[in-house]
Order: C-alpha cells, then structure tokens, then sequence
C-alpha cells in the first residue's frame, strides 16, 4: 500500500466514533428496535444488531454491525472502527462461535466464523464495491482485518 492511500484514509478523533457507536445503540434500545437497523442493498451495506456471549462473563453482548448479504450468510468486518485492536465481539465470537443476529426483518440465529484463502478474498473484493476507501483504512491497522462470516445455525429460531 503506498503512503499516499494510507494519508488519504482519515478517520474522525477515536473518542468521536465510540460517541457515535455509543448513540447509535442508544437510539436502538429506546425505540425498541425500530430504528437503527437497515437491510443491506446491492450497493450500500445494511446494519444489523449482533449478540454474542462474553468470552470471560459469560454475560450476553450486543453490538451494531455493518454487513452484506452472501446467499444465506452475511458477512461484516471485525475492524473496531479501524483502530488496532480487536473488537471485543470478535474475541467473544472466536471463544464462542454460536450468536444471534438481529435484522430489519427479524432475527435468527448464527455461527460465526473467519472467512479464509479465495473466499476472504471474494468477500474483501465485495466490501471494496461497496466502500472504496477500504483498503485504505485498512491499512491503517497494524494486522490484517478478519472478514467474518455469520452462518445461519441449524436451530434458526430464536
């Protein structure tokens, strides 16, 4: 990646974005689920609400996510706004690969996994359609960023 793509990738101050996080979630606990979730479209990235199980509390764990749609899967990034670490429901979701996700039309439940080879790279070449900035935001991360796949469970209620 050359330096001038890695200039052009400017994000907002970190404390700007865990705000904007922090609101976004607010806004979608008091609206009772009403506002803050989107279907994703052939260009644009939806937003869906993923729950995972604390990998050290054992406690439930909710978070809004980007994704697409790929056949029956979706498909969203663990970049934690791309700063260096790890997203906590990564973490949860490797320790823990069983998961719900909510979506604008309803919910059901997954298992989550790290896309790897040709098909991270399919699935990296899809968000790039979508977001073309991405590569170089990131490179603004010092590791390589897991494009994670979310696979409906064989038990799809609840």
């Amino acid at each position: 990646m050359s330096d001038d793509r890695k200039k052009s990738a400017r994000l907002p101050p970190r404390w700007f974005v865990r705000l904007a996080w922090s609101t976004h979630r607010g806004l979608y606990r008091v609206t009772g689920g009403r506002v803050g979730l989107r279907s994703a479209k052939a260009n644009r990235w939806g937003m869906m609400r993923l729950t995972t199980t604390g990998r050290r509390s054992g406690q439930e764990r909710s978070v809004i996510l980007g994704y697409f749609d790929d056949g029956p899967n979706l498909v969203t990034m663990a970049m934690n706004g791309w700063a260096d670490a790890e997203p906590a429901w990564w973490l949860n979701l490797q320790a823990h690969p069983e998961a719900r996700v909510d979506l604008a039309g309803g919910g059901h439940r997954v298992i989550g996994r790290a896309a790897e080879g040709e098909e991270r790279s399919r699935l990296w070449a899809r968000w790039r359609e979508i977001d073309t900035n991405l590569d170089g935001y990131a490179a603004l991360r010092s590791a390589e960023t897991a494009v994670v796949i979310l696979e409906p469970s064989p038990d799809t209620h609840g």
